[in-house]
């Protein structure tokens, strides 16, 4: 007997079909980010992020080009298992030699090499407005900035990403999460809290004037609790977004990124609170150390709470999910796949939790008996199941940093 089949039976003990549950694994896509590879530089400007965003470390081997970014994303697709789809920032635009149009210029066609990318891949296309790193950031603002003409150009912007995402639905066949994010706000106090709102309301009723099919474009929102040089005020609160979310319902839904809440709040809580109301949810998946810091996902606690949420509310095709992180200290191609793994292990190991009878224990109000099986069930062999779900995916289970090493010095380094 091998020890996946031991492991089977073990957890067909609890009720849980194992096979079905890597069946079901293999379906959920997450969206991998490009910005992991380049350390969130893009290809529309040259110099280092401005407007709250910051990366750390200059470990060797950054993409600098289209091509070596798509090489190493394909180094990372090869050692995940799993669907995937492919989340891509407007500043991510790729030009013709000679060619170049501004944020609130930008066309489907400077996206077509994405297109093709996810399209041999048999993936999909998620996309996000880029509201920072740009001259027409004004004093810190652009949606909500006091000055028309800046939110106009930005305006302009968020209207040219809803067309760019309806390409990508159209051309792929699979439904473009466009995620609306602004680091918009004040570094202290400020006199005005509802004006930056108000403005800031109206610029995204603005945006989602342009026509799009909202079975194919689903425009989020996403909120944030503060920024670095926006510690004390942003616009995009997460009452403002969820608020904001909840009264468009048919224009667009809520995204949360679990780094972008108090340090005591958790996004796992608040997934089964929003299934309650919203047809559909997104989650931008990460790690925040004291802050918003975008640590890479490891399968720590919130993780596993995270994808149990999903699975135990029945949500696995209700829930959008994606990765935000990005970290310039280590290997970034390691960074993209540990990540991306950590989330699959979650869920897989969430897939195989016999809800159901932990579920009646609570209903009948058993209370020490659900907590005692609580802890049995963190217990069971998920590794067997992990290394097996691996093998139906056709990626290894363990000893995969070899490749990634590998790739490391034969590709990266060399680019030093």
């Amino acid at each position: 007997m091998t020890r996946y089949e031991s492991a089977k039976e073990i957890y067909a003990r609890y009720g849980i079909d194992t096979d079905a549950a890597i069946a079901l694994c293999k379906k959920i896509p997450i969206s991998l980010h490009c910005w992991q590879g380049d350390d969130v530089r893009g290809f529309d400007h040259e110099g280092g992020l401005t407007g709250g965003i910051q990366t750390t470390g200059n470990y060797p081997g950054r993409a600098r080009t289209p091509d070596e970014l798509l090489a190493d994303m394909d180094k990372a697709i090869s050692l995940c298992p799993g669907a995937k789809k492919i989340n891509v920032h407007a500043s991510y635009a790729i030009f013709e030699k000679g060619e170049f149009a501004d944020r609130d210029a930008l066309e489907p066609r400077h996206f077509k090499k994405w297109v093709e990318f996810a399209k041999a891949r048999g993936m999909g296309l998620d996309f996000n407005p880029t509201f920072f790193s740009h001259p027409r950031v004004k004093d810190g603002l652009t949606l909500s900035s006091p000055d028309r003409e800046t939110r106009d150009f930005w305006i302009a912007h968020g209207r040219a990403c809803i067309r760019i995402a309806s390409y990508f639905a159209e051309e792929t066949g699979v439904p473009c999460v466009m995620n609306i994010w602004t680091g918009d706000g004040y570094k202290d106090i400020p006199a005005d809290r509802m004006g930056p709102r108000m403005r800031y309301k109206q610029s995204i009723d603005a945006i989602l004037e342009e026509p799009y099919d909202f079975t194919k474009v689903k425009p989020c929102i996403e909120s944030k609790v503060f920024g670095i040089g926006v510690e004390a005020f942003t616009a995009g609160s997460a009452e403002f977004a969820l608020s904001y979310a909840a009264m468009n319902r048919n224009k667009c839904i809520p995204l949360m990124d679990n780094g972008h809440y108090h340090p005591t709040e958790v996004v796992s809580d608040k997934i089964p609170a929003l299934l309650c109301f919203f047809d559909e949810i997104a989650l931008h998946v990460t790690r925040g150390i004291r802050w918003d810091s975008d640590h890479v996902v490891l399968l720590d606690d919130e993780t596993k709470e995270i994808a149990t949420e999903i699975v135990r509310c029945g949500a696995t095709e209700r829930v959008a999910i994606a990765l935000d992180f990005f970290d310039a200290s280590i290997n970034r191609i390691s960074a993209w796949v540990t990540g991306f793994r950590s989330l699959q292990k979650a869920l897989l190991s969430a897939l195989c939790t016999p809800h159901a009878m932990l579920r009646k224990l609570q209903d009948e109000n058993r209370m020490s008996r659900k907590m005692a099986a609580m802890e049995d069930v963190k217990m069971l062999p998920i590794g067997d199941v992990w290394a097996e779900y691996c093998r139906v995916c056709g990626v290894p289970a363990d000893g995969y940093y070899d490749d990634i090493e590998l790739y490391e010095k034969n590709v990266l380094l060399k680019r030093n």
